[in-house]
């Protein structure tokens, strides 16, 4: 896609995005940060230690449990859940500031998540990237070769209950073919910031007089 000539929106959006391990949401995710303008990335907090090559406050705020729970208690996350052990939240201040300002963001949680973020956004846009068939998630989840066994068929029962819930979300996008998912993904994007709601001031200086 082209973006010349873009002109961000007036009202931002929120769009969740889920989808199992190995369905390759965060690839999709990362390419429409670098290509689409005036898009926010919305940095979860976990428990877990950093893997290799990650950086705090780029791919996760790493925070320990104490910290974790307070900010939980004290009603600072837009949503959270436990998984494997380890604890993972949506900071909510960075969201509510970015949407105020007019900006749109993208969070990439599991379904639990989602469900959570819409009970307080309800006009969020969710967004749910499925695998060309089930087989292909445990090729993908083995071909990373960083999980033993028992974590690897930990994750893809794990991957069945997510997907269970896709017929809750707003748009498929089914990664078979990557540039063509990276295509279909970004296309629901644009979409959703180019709706007339989210466009008010275009609309008045083409309808007045």
């Amino acid at each position: 896609m082209k973006f010349v000539g873009w002109s961000a929106p007036d009202r931002g959006a929120l769009f969740i995005v889920t989808g199992a391990s190995g369905t390759g949401k965060t690839t999709l995710v990362r390419r429409a940060l670098e290509v689409i303008p005036g898009l926010d990335w919305s940095v979860s907090l976990t428990t877990r230690p950093p893997r290799e090559g990650e950086v705090d406050g780029r791919d996760y705020h790493f925070v320990d449990p104490v910290r974790f729970a307070a900010m939980r208690d004290a009603g600072e996350l837009l949503e959270w859940a436990e998984v494997y052990g380890r604890a993972y939240g949506t900071p909510r201040r960075p969201v509510e500031a970015a949407l105020a300002e007019g900006r749109s963001v993208l969070l990439e949680i599991d379904a639990q998540g989602a469900a959570q973020v819409l009970d307080a956004f309800p006009r969020a846009v969710s967004i749910f990237v499925l695998p060309p068939a089930l087989e292909v998630i445990e090729a993908r989840l083995r071909a990373r070769s960083t999980d033993s066994e028992a974590v690897i068929r930990r994750r893809l029962q794990d991957a069945m209950l997510q997907i269970a819930a896709c017929a809750r979300f707003d748009y498929l996008v089914i990664n078979d073919d990557l540039e063509t998912a990276h295509d279909h993904f970004q296309a629901v994007i644009v979409a959703e910031l180019l709706r007339t709601e989210r466009r008010p001031a275009t609309v008045a200086r083409m309808t007045a007089g």
